[in-house]
């Protein structure tokens, strides 16, 4: 059984699997493909990811142009602040962020349609990200957004990670993706790249 929460970013969705515990442990079905397509997801998912993060190293904001990518994303273990942007431009969030914790206590998921960019911050040390892709990874389609842009204002939980002195940990490709730009064309409302 599959709980499914929409948000106001359309296609944006929460998902929280039923969770069975006992003196042994807990199970859950982290993907069943007939819950799924029940709850409006239809992608075929074609690669799986997992990235170990620890408390304060933020990844994002990424997107693939020509080949985007729908995601299912959640955190395996510990806890993870995750970030899905709009970037669909006739679509009336265009430029708008939606952001949920991701918690490995709850194994709450969220799906994320194509045309986002996509980013986390690790709130805890070894945090376990997992996310299924409906497309290939493809270094020449890669994109970005900068994770700290004016315009997105993104409100990082930033002050409940970090001691003082401290600041996030970031690749030097994720420093250097451009700031969002509300005139450039990035995807069609199906997620469909239509820049340059």
């Amino acid at each position: 059984m599959l709980n499914v929460k929409t948000h106001l970013i359309s296609g944006l969705l929460e998902l929280q699997p039923q969770i069975f515990n006992d003196e042994r442990g807990l199970l859950l079905e982290s993907y069943n493909m007939n819950d799924f397509e029940k709850a409006g997801i239809k992608d075929v998912f074609v690669q799986d990811n997992h990235s170990l993060s620890q408390k304060g190293v933020i990844r994002g904001l990424h997107f693939q142009k020509k080949h985007s990518q729908a995601k299912l994303v959640r955190a395996v273990t510990g806890k993870i602040f995750d970030v899905a942007v709009d970037l669909r431009c006739s679509s009336p969030t265009f430029g708008k962020y939606f952001s949920v914790i991701l918690d490995s206590r709850k194994q709450n998921m969220l799906y994320i349609p194509k045309g986002f960019a996509h980013g986390s911050l690790a709130m805890e040390d070894n945090s376990i990200l997992s996310y299924k892709c409906s497309d290939f990874y493809c270094s020449q389609s890669e994109g970005g957004v900068i994770w700290n842009d004016v315009l997105l204002s993104i409100d990082w939980p930033l002050e409940t990670v970090f001691s003082e002195n401290e600041s996030p940990v970031l690749s030097r490709k994720d420093c250097m993706h451009p700031a969002f730009n509300p005139e450039q064309l990035y995807f069609d409302i199906n997620g469909n790249w239509i820049g340059e």
